[in-house]
């Protein structure tokens, strides 16, 4: 394995034997579904895994949900924060669990914290060296839904309209869903951008669960040799 910049002090990246799976896309993009459909597979298969997602560290998730809940957070605060949090996951379970020869599967990674961080206005150059901690996944999927379809789904789980998924503190628009559109558009936007440098793999999530996990796991195929 290899981080995308400087990485970890002290850390032999060829010393983790394990994989690393990453699945991006939006709330209501069926991609929590999906990992749970691809951990089974790959546990009834005899692979030993770990799962990992946004706001899991025992440092700092706690803090951060109570600050986003006040929406009071400053722009490079929340980086910050986020940063934070996936180091430490990174350095307390996903390079342990490499290697250990586990297979990691990310329930969103560092291209969603970037493509937040970018939109609202930070320095793409910035941002990027700020994630050069990060190792480089053996795969990442990205399930991309229609904004459109993802209110639908949104609102289907829940009565409103999450304030930061519908880029509310953005300005966008007064009316959140109106707002929630133009801001997975922008959130779209840049991972088509980042797409080429990062090398995802997009699938169509706007298809049936059962299609989607299918195309999944003939890349997980293709790819690891799984």
């Amino acid at each position: 394995m290899k981080f995308y910049g400087d990485g970890i002090p002290g850390i032999n990246p060829e010393e983790l034997t394990g994989r690393l799976i990453v699945m991006e896309g939006a709330d209501g993009s069926g991609r929590s579904t999906q990992m749970d459909i691809l951990r089974d597979s790959l546990e009834n298969k005899g692979h030993a895994t770990v799962n990992v997602g946004l706001r899991r560290s025992t440092l700092v998730s706690e803090e951060l949900k109570e600050a986003k809940q006040g929406n009071v957070l400053g722009e490079i605060t929340r980086s910050l924060f986020y940063a934070t949090d996936f180091a430490d996951q990174l350095e307390n379970r996903i390079i342990p669990a490499l290697k250990a020869g586990f297979i990691v599967l990310a329930d969103r990674y560092i291209y969603t914290l970037m493509a937040r961080d970018i939109v609202r206005g930070a320095d793409r150059a910035w941002v990027r060296s700020l994630y050069g901690i990060a190792l480089i996944p053996d795969l990442v999927v990205y399930v991309k839904v229609s904004p459109a379809q993802l209110v639908e789904r949104n609102l289907g789980k829940n009565a409103t309209l999450d304030y930061w998924e519908s880029g509310m503190d953005l300005g966008l628009s007064r009316d959140s869903f109106d707002s929630f559109i133009r801001y997975q558009r922008l959130i779209q936007k840049e991972f088509a951008s980042m797409q080429n440098d990062y090398g995802f793999k997009t699938v169509n999530g706007n298809l049936t669960a059962r299609a989607v996990a299918r195309e999944i796991s003939n890349m997980v195929t293709d790819t690891l040799g799984l």
